[in-house]
This record gives structure tokens, sequence and C-alpha cells, in this order.
């Protein structure tokens, strides 16, 4: 009993790992993590020059003591005092930010828009071989409407 209790966990086992929203779900992850490398470079690349020709690139550096002094080692250790490093917030909060618009106006959005195009395609087709099959049976009807005009009426056979 406990072979065949093991051989049917390994069989839910296997049957998980195949089913297509798993492989799914890996190949996502992966593709994920290249991305994020495109995506980092853009928002280090561009996005933080471009902000930090307005300010500064490195927030880190700006807190507000809580608890008088404050003394913060250079690895970030706090060695005295209570600091409030709100910029290392808002650096995060602002790569977060720009990161999403990266993403958003370079994949998302034109995503959306090539799949709306490529269903409007779709529809009209779907659309024009409707029209081709309807006027295709109308000529059939109008072709045996005139045989049976040209025939004359149908004789009874009782």
């Amino acid at each position: 009993m406990s072979a065949k209790k093991e051989a049917s966990v390994w069989q839910g086992f296997k049957a998980f790992l195949m089913r297509g929203n798993v492989v799914d779900l890996a190949v996502a992850v992966v593709i994920g993590a290249a991305f994020t490398n495109i995506v980092n470079s853009v928002v280090k690349g561009i996005i933080n020059p471009l902000v930090g020709a307005i300010g500064t690139q490195n927030l880190d550096n700006y807190s507000s003591c809580l608890k008088a002094p404050c003394d913060v080692a250079p690895d970030g250790t706090v060695k005295s005092g209570v600091p409030i490093l709100w910029g290392s917030v808002l650096g995060a909060t602002l790569t977060f930010v720009f990161t999403a618009a990266v993403v958003y106006f370079l994949m998302v959005l034109p995503m959306s828009k090539y799949l709306a195009r490529q269903t409007a395609r779709k529809a009209a087709r779907e659309g024009t071989k409707e029209v081709i099959e309807v006027t295709e049976l109308e000529v059939l009807k109008e072709i045996r409407d005139a045989l049976v005009a040209q025939r004359g009426p149908v004789p009874d056979k009782r």
C-alpha cells in the first residue's frame, strides 16, 4: 500500500509539472528575469541621469534625525541616534515608478495595440467570410428559383 501511495504521489507531482500553466509560469519567470536586466539598464542608463540633471542621482544620502545625535557609518549601520532614511525610500519609490513606466510604455502599451489590431483583422476576415458565404447562398437560391421558373410548376406525382 505504501508503494502504491508513493506511486500515486509521484504521478500527481508529474501531472502537476506537466500542466500547461506551470510550464507557462516557468517560462514567464525566466523571461521576466531576462527582461529585468533590460528595464534596469534603461532606468540606470537613461532615467536616472535625467533625474540627476534635475537634482541628484543618489538619494540615499538624504535623511532626517528623529533622535539626535545621528551617526551612521559608511556601511549603513547606525552608531547612535535614530535616523530616518527617507531618501532611500524616495529613491526606491522613484525607481519603481520609472520601472513601471518603462514596462508600460515599452512593452504593455505596444503589445495591447498589436493585439487589438490582430483582433480587428481577425474580425474583419470573419466578417468578409460571412458576407461571401451569405452571398454565395443567395446566388444559389436565385439560380434554383430561376430553374424552377423555367421548368414551370412541378407536377404532382400522386
